[in-house]
């Protein structure tokens, strides 16, 4: 081999090495690090701009060039995605949905709507926000609409709803990190946990015989059922498929006491209203 054969060779090697979107290419059955460095600006820009859920979006506008940056390493070819296990897949999806509410709040920060629906600095203020803005992800062109109703059901997994931040207060908590295929369904639990202790997503009112819970879950209600409701049977046989779904995925987490009301029989279930403010931490939290 020539010399200037074997140097392009290295040249050639170095430049795919260096850069995280040729990198993710590798197969999940030959090495998972390169998958993880796909995501590890996304993990950074969330460490140092999300507490408590909610963001600092003047400081990220003010150095959007690391998110631009990662949302446009996101478009792999689609056989490269195709390549990728379940698990590295539904972390895609998670981070890129997130990314792309980022990227879409910053573009139109601060927001000021004049929809009396929403509260004037919501993300729903921004006109197709969800429905109509398109982003480019694994070789597709797709809404934030069609990543939550199309793309994410297809893995069968409930609680990744829950892990999206949508640029509202009523999402729960927005994670400080990004997700990853080696650690989603530990991430998961974790949501699952928090679930119960975040008013935004349940309250639990042992006085007024009540669960009210976020809309999220009505919004997914067949995938909740398919995983949690084991059909009519026990105490709650005479229960909805939705309610025996929610007592199944709420009562492992529950405090003593509430277990016990549950077991009551006696309660009702209701969805709050969803919260639609800004999860903006610049300035302070939203009152």
């Amino acid at each position: 081999m020539s010399y200037a054969r074997f140097a392009s060779i290295v040249v050639a090697a170095c430049l795919v090495l260096g850069n995280p979107v040729m990198r993710a290419t590798t197969t999940v059955g030959q090495d998972t690090a390169p998958l993880e460095a796909l995501h590890r600006p996304l993990d950074q820009i969330l460490d140092v701009n999300v507490r408590d859920g909610l963001v600092y979006y003047r400081a990220l506008r003010s150095e959007r060039g690391r998110l631009d940056r990662y949302t446009a390493s996101l478009n792999v070819p689609a056989a490269t995605y195709d390549a990728w296990s379940r698990e590295h897949k539904m972390a895609f999806w998670i981070n890129a949905y997130n990314a792309f509410v980022l990227q879409t709040v910053i573009d139109r920060y601060p927001i000021k709507g004049g929809s009396k629906n929403y509260p004037p600095n919501s993300i729903r203020q921004i006109p197709g926000a969800f429905e109509q803005i398109k982003h480019r992800a694994a070789g597709r062109s797709v809404t934030l609409d069609e990543i939550e109703k199309t793309i994410l059901p297809q893995f069968k997994e409930p609680r990744v709803h829950l892990a999206l931040g949508r640029g509202a207060v009523g999402s729960g908590r927005l994670r400080s990190e990004a997700y990853s295929g080696e650690r989603i369904q530990q991430q998961l639990d974790g949501i699952q946990q928090e679930f119960v202790a975040e008013r935004t997503m349940v309250q639990v009112d042992r006085a007024a015989g009540q669960i009210s819970i976020t809309p999220i879950v009505s919004w997914h209600d067949a995938e909740f059922i398919a995983i949690y409701d084991k059909g009519p049977s026990g105490p709650l046989a005479e229960r909805s498929a939705i309610e025996r779904a929610i007592v199944a995925f709420l009562g492992p987490r529950l405090l003593p006491l509430e277990k016990e009301f549950l077991q009551k029989n006696e309660f009702k279930v209701t969805y709050h209203p969803f919260d639609w403010r800004l999860n903006d931490l610049t300035g302070g939290r939203p009152q």
